[in-house]
């Protein structure tokens, strides 16, 4: 996608602060942290701009990400707990029409979302 920040980020286009990478998957810094962690994790290919376009045949896809997620939540020592969060469409927040998770945590979240 020309346009598409996050395809940009993966190309390396735009600098960012990678976290993790596979061969599938690209982890780094949100720029406008919500939480004292906060990753956003991505697919390095635009399979769909949001968990709204997803097909069954991507569930592998979807299980790295969780893996990826896993393993920097680990990494950051989040034991007391971490949120992973997709945002479908303008209503829900979403600014960035490629498929991505938000990784946050590091704080205590016991109420509210």
């Amino acid at each position: 996608m020309d346009n598409c920040l996050f395809c940009k980020i993966v190309e390396g286009s735009i600098p960012s602060t990678v976290v993790a990478e596979t061969g599938r998957v690209l982890a780094f810094e949100d720029i406008n942290p919500a939480a004292p962690t906060h990753v956003l994790i991505v697919p390095k290919e635009h399979v769909a701009d949001s968990a709204a376009d997803l097909t069954p045949e991507r569930g592998d896809l979807i299980a790295e990400i969780i893996g990826v997620a896993q393993g920097i939540a680990r990494d950051r020592g989040l034991d007391d707990g971490w949120r992973l969060v997709t945002n479908v469409g303008p209503g829900a927040g979403q600014t960035v029409f490629h498929l991505h998770f938000h990784l946050m945590g590091g704080w205590n979240r016991t109420s509210g979302l």
